[in-house]
């Protein structure tokens, strides 16, 4: 199974504080792996009107469908907490 969900106003290093919250350990800087999944993410900076930018992460989850559901939905709590 594969998810992308993408998430406003958190930086690269809250993602892998809140990968690892999830049980993931990192592999490189932008790759975490836990049991029975993965997770990439790339990080850019988007423009929100005409003086305002905010960073945009995606991140794209792979696994087993009955692990992902669980570690998606724990580490979407976290970033939504976080930047919105």
């Amino acid at each position: 199974m594969r998810v992308e969900r993408t998430f406003r106003g958190i930086t690269p290093d809250l993602v892998r504080i809140y990968l690892e919250s999830v049980g993931a350990e990192s592999v490189e800087d932008d790759q975490a792996s836990g049991p029975g999944w993965h997770a990439e993410f790339a990080a850019e900076k988007i423009a929100i009107g005409p003086s305002i930018e905010l960073t945009e992460i995606t991140i794209v989850f792979e696994g087993e469908e009955s692990v992902l559901e669980d570690v998606v939905a724990d580490f979407a709590r976290k970033a939504v907490r976080s930047g919105g």
